[in-house]
């Protein structure tokens, strides 16, 4: 685990920084850094016992620097010394609101930079209009004792992206300022944009670690596709390639002994509906009339395992860690509402834990390791064939009653509307952490290999 320490700031003459004697000799530092901030300064060894990092006010204020109350690493590579470091949370929707600065997501925020003493960085919120390019400034927000506060910052060592939709990740600003901060400042930006499904199962299906968990899926191109699928397997789903939170899914089943087909799916009013249809066209009239084909999906339907006569599906999340490896962070079962085509809590789903599931210690433990392997693999494989620096999904894994695993779905910025459940909040804490943990590690890893390529 690397090693933290506390900073002061301290009215000695001249650009000075004591640094903490148990590291060494350091004669060699020329630059120090907070963020993408630099300045000359003399760099000593602190005779105190006490082992913290004591600047100077003249080298504080020439980096924008006045954290006091944190815990910091010093990250030394070559001739310069970085303190922090400060991490950059990018997000939008902003409303001016001195309590709740970004709506409901405030209450998400406000615990995120909260662990900013237990992780030793300086976290930070901002959007778009913030950014002061000129001066390589931000005003971000901050959470300190209960309260959220504006400071001003440098540019920060890396960017953990927390825009709320697809809508925004598109609008021409966010692209703006997150290509100039890739491009121009080289500064890493981690779990860049949403999944696009067609997109991620066409990389993964290229792989034969991930190629057993994908059911069968094809672009809804014609009802051929889907007439084949059907006869194959008896029920299948359509959904769109951009969605998120189970909206516009659609299940269709075929009754051989009837000769009819079923569609259920959520209406415009939000009422789960199951209709019959005597043909396929039927369905294509009156269930997808004025949506555009192009954009839907059509996969496998898989017989799930089921509690109390309802199919069972489970969520599970991987972070990257401290050293930049995949960790299965938690793990919940979510059992579909009453005649819902997803398991999803607004659709009536129920949360519960393995153990509640299966009330057998030793068989949910069994299906923990065998969905926890399955996110690994499939964790690895997507950062391995995805463009960009993923460090956290959300997957929606299905158990057939034979005991495979399946992927429905890989999500970028998972919900969290499992640690709804209270037996479950402790996992929700080790997922924020491990996404500020990995920030630090990019950090290290950055800096490490701007200093190579210097050489």
């Amino acid at each position: 685990m690397r090693k933290t320490y506390p900073a002061e700031i301290s009215n000695i003459p001249g650009q000075v920084l004591y640094y903490p004697s148990d590291l060494g000799k350091l004669d060699d530092i020329e630059l120090i850094y907070f963020g993408q901030h630099s300045c000359p300064a003399t760099v000593k060894p602190n005779p105190a016992t006490n082992q913290s990092i004591v600047l100077s006010n003249k080298l504080a204020d020439s980096l924008m620097f006045n954290e006091l109350d944190t815990p910091l690493h010093l990250f030394i590579y070559g001739k310069s010394l970085h303190i922090g470091p400060l991490i950059g949370i990018f997000s939008s929707g902003f409303t001016g609101i001195s309590n709740k600065p970004l709506g409901e997501r405030s209450v998400f925020f406000s615990k995120l930079l909260s662990l900013s003493q237990t992780t030793g960085c300086i976290p930070f919120i901002f959007g778009e209009n913030v950014i002061n390019w000129d001066q390589e400034t931000i005003k971000g927000y901050v959470y300190e004792k209960e309260n959220w506060q504006i400071n001003e910052f440098p540019f920060p060592n890396v960017v953990y992206d927390r825009l709320p939709n697809r809508l925004t990740e598109n609008r021409d600003g966010p692209k703006a300022v997150k290509q100039k901060f890739q491009k121009e400042y080289k500064i890493p930006w981690y779990n860049p944009g949403f999944f696009n499904k067609w997109d991620v199962y066409e990389r993964l299906n290229a792989d034969d670690r991930a190629l057993p968990f994908l059911p069968e899926t094809y672009p809804f191109q014609s009802l051929s596709v889907v007439e084949t699928l059907l006869s194959h397997y008896r029920q299948v789903y359509i959904k769109p390639i951009h969605g998120s939170l189970g909206l516009g899914i659609h299940q269709v089943l075929y009754d051989k002994h009837e000769d009819v087909y079923y569609c259920r799916y959520k209406n415009e009013a939000q009422e789960n509906k199951l209709q019959k249809f005597s043909t396929l066209e039927a369905i294509l009239k009156h269930v997808f009339h004025n949506r555009p084909l192009e954009n839907l999906i059509v996969q496998q339907g898989i017989p799930l395992i089921k509690s109390s006569n309802r199919p069972v599906d489970f969520r599970v999340h991987t972070n990257k860690d401290s050293n930049g490896v995949w960790q299965v962070t938690a793990i919940a079962a979510k059992i579909s509402g009453a005649g819902s085509v997803t398991t999803h809590i607004k659709s009536g789903g129920v949360i519960k834990t393995l153990a509640e599931l299966y009330g057998d210690d030793e068989e949910a433990k069994k299906v923990e390791e065998k969905l926890s392997e399955a996110a690994l693999i499939l964790s690895e494989s997507i950062e391995e064939h995805l463009d960009g620096i993923i460090g956290e999904i959300g997957f929606d894994l299905g158990l057939d009653k034979k005991g495979q695993v399946w992927m429905f779905e890989a999500n970028s910025k998972p919900g969290r509307s499992i640690f709804s459940h209270p037996k479950l909040k402790e996992f929700e804490l080790l997922t924020r952490k491990l996404s500020l943990d990995y920030a630090i590690y990019l950090t290290e890893q950055t800096i490490t290999q701007s200093i190579g390529m210097q050489k």
